[in-house]
Formats: C-alpha cells, structure tokens, sequence
C-alpha cells in the first residue's frame, strides 16, 4: 500500500509505504537492530507502555533534538514504559551517537536491514528508504493510543501531546 504526497521533505512530496496506523489499532510487529546487532522486536518490549520515536535521521538537528528530549524524559516515566527510538540510520552511527550525546535511557534501534517498522507502521519513504518524522503510543497490551506523522519532516513532533498519551496510560493502570 503506498500513500502518495503524504508528507514532504523541505516542501518536497514523498510517498509513504504501508498502512495508515492509527489510535486504535493494534500496534504491529517489527524486527529492528540495536546498537550491538541483535535483532529486537515489539515481543521485547512486552507489558509496557511503549513511546515509539521515528526520526529521519540522527545526523539531522531536528532529529537530534527530538531524541535527546525523549531521553531526558524516559527516567521520569519509569520502568514501565519503553521509550523507543527508530531510524534507518546504521547500528555503528546509532552507538557513536549515542555515546557521544549521552543517550543511555533509550533503547535506540535500527530498521535498516529490512525495513519492517517502517513498512508495517506506514512511514517508509518509498523514494528515500528513509523513515518518515513520528509518534507511536501503545499501551501494555499493544493498543495504539496515539500516532502522529508530521507532515514536514523537518518539523518537530508534538512532544507534549505524545508525553500526555503515555502518561494517561501509566495513570489508568494500562502499564503492567
């Protein structure tokens, strides 16, 4: 499934492949990579509110900052929320990343191998292989509660409304 035009890039329209993920869907599965090439996928993160973050890039500055605020929030939302980042950056630029920025409260994670987050999420940018700017919020048992796609990618993503989200669930219990 492709959605044509539906984000742009400095102005520039780009279609994205897979489906429109919205609250009330089941979150999907994927198999990601993190920083040491072990294979991660949505199992791992089981009974958790999850805060799914995808970025462009983190050698973007948007991208960076949209990582290094998630990351200053994740100790705050305790240990029963996953907070995630996703690129198609490379493993070895995550880890060099993330060791020279700080990251340590975030499981960042790479869809480079084979595109599965962002096929099955609908923010694979078909013309770039690049993951388009998002939020995803699923609760313990994998509801999505939340989902944004910013429009323009170097656009911030609506950091307050996706920390609302996540809190909401950890207040009604929906945080195993």
């Amino acid at each position: 499934m492709e959605r044509k035009d539906r984000i742009t890039l400095k102005g520039k329209p780009f279609t994205l492949v897979g489906p429109e993920i919205k609250a009330g869907n089941k979150a999907p599965n994927f198999t990601l990579v993190d920083q040491d090439l072990n294979e991660v996928t949505l199992k791992d993160f089981q009974d958790k509110v999850k805060l799914i973050s995808v970025a462009v890039s983190l050698d973007t500055s948007v991208c960076d900052t949209q990582l290094r605020k998630f990351n200053e929030q994740a100790s705050s939302l305790g240990d029963k929320v996953a907070v995630l980042n996703v690129t198609m950056d490379l493993p070895f630029a995550i880890k060099r990343f993330c060791s020279t920025a700080g990251i340590d409260r975030v499981s960042t994670l790479s869809d480079h191998r084979n595109a599965s987050f962002g096929e099955n999420y609908g923010v694979l940018i078909k013309e770039l292989r690049l993951l388009a700017r998002g939020i995803f919020v699923a609760d313990a048992y994998n509801n999505i509660t939340y989902a944004q796609i910013v429009p323009e990618a170097t656009d911030n993503v609506n950091f307050e409304e996706a920390l609302k989200a996540v809190r909401e669930l950890i207040a009604k219990g929906k945080a195993a």
